[in-house]
């Protein structure tokens, strides 16, 4: 029964170390993901974020261990995608140019 305790409590904290967002550099500057409790400290207005789904993915999957959802949506919910448009209503696409 110990090993099987054991994983249970390793594989939640090694997939909290191993999260799916990632940190991206853009012009040269490199920007945090950020999650609900952090938003403050780390989110760039001039910044576009996405949601990182495979975060919510675990996050979900992991409700009951307390830990990983913390982390995943508090910590690492958003990453950054691309900087925001000086236009409003300019529609970006993922290869930076718009159209």
């Amino acid at each position: 029964m110990k090993p099987v305790l054991r994983a249970a409590v390793l594989l939640p904290a090694l997939l909290t170390l191993t999260g799916c967002a990632k940190e991206k550099t853009i012009n040269g500057t490199t920007y945090d993901v950020y999650g609900l409790l952090n938003a403050d400290e780390k989110k760039n207005p001039d910044i576009q974020y996405e949601v990182c789904w495979g975060n919510v993915v675990w996050g979900v999957v992991f409700v009951e261990t307390i830990v990983a959802p913390i982390y995943f949506f508090g910590f690492a919910l958003f990453e950054p995608s691309q900087t925001k448009s000086g236009v409003k209503g300019e529609i970006r696409h993922s290869d930076g140019g718009a159209r």
